[in-house]
């Protein structure tokens, strides 16, 4: 196993890439710590079935938008398995789609602070107890091209998560590497809530492999930068979106 003897944290893991991230994790070997926040049938169901497989995990209700939600989940995490090594930041969302002339100064900081702000403090409190080990967040292909309508603040704090993934990388390395998705279209309840099916259809349509990105696609990618198999890639934002954008 690619993993074994690990233990990984994975934010937003009740539903979606989360949950097929710790999925993915588990199999490979590692004890997998999840947060969740409303998604609690969710995170519990992910546990479960980790548990059958064999594998260790817990499930753990955490508010990241605080410093005591980021500290309470790094402290089960220890007390559950007494180490880390993977972190994987996928917490976050879009709230809304805002124009900047519809926003308030309280929608722009809710954002930045779901995306960008806790990312720092769950990695900021991890590192704390990291020598080794890998550190994959989740960008955004937003993050490149500016996102959707009303998607300004969510893709100016993907582009800014892009960013920090690179300067950690170069502060952190040899002994802890640093990289990123940049997810395009995948079929999640984000786009569920956020993107008219019209939208997802001629996304299918435009698209070089014609078919919206799967959960299990983005796993696998988590997967890759977690383990040695990436070994000589740190600071580096992969685009997966079906070829839709290449950088």
């Amino acid at each position: 196993m690619k993993l074994a003897s690990k233990t990984a944290i994975v934010t937003g893991a009740g539903r979606d890439i989360g949950a097929a991230v710790a999925r993915k994790l588990a199999a490979e070997g590692a004890s997998v710590a999840l947060s969740y926040f409303e998604s609690s049938k969710g995170a519990d169901k992910v546990v479960a079935e980790i548990e059958s497989a064999g594998g260790r995990a817990i499930a753990v209700r955490a508010d990241l938008n605080t410093q005591a939600g980021v500290d309470g989940l790094v402290a089960a995490a220890l007390e559950a398995f007494g180490s880390i090594d993977i972190l994987v930041n996928n917490a976050g969302g879009l709230i809304a789609r805002k124009t900047v002339a519809e926003m308030d100064l309280a929608h722009w900081d809710a954002v930045m602070t779901l995306n960008l702000t806790s990312t720092f403090m769950m990695t900021k409190a991890c590192l704390a107890h990291m020598t080794q080990g890998t550190i994959v967040n989740l960008a955004s292909q937003a993050g490149r091209d500016g996102g959707g309508p009303g998607a300004v603040a969510y893709a100016t704090s993907k582009g800014a998560v892009m960013t920090m993934t690179r300067a950690l990388a170069k502060e952190l390395g040899p002994e802890i590497r640093v990289n990123a998705l940049c997810p395009g279209m995948i079929d999640t309840d984000f786009h569920n809530i956020h993107t008219p099916d019209a939208g997802r259809r001629g996304f299918e349509a435009s698209a070089p492999l014609k078919r919206q990105g799967h959960v299990d696609d983005a796993a696998n990618l988590v997967l890759f930068l977690a383990c040695d198999d990436s070994a000589f890639i740190t600071g580096a934002n992969i685009d997966i979106n079906g070829g839709m954008l290449f950088s």
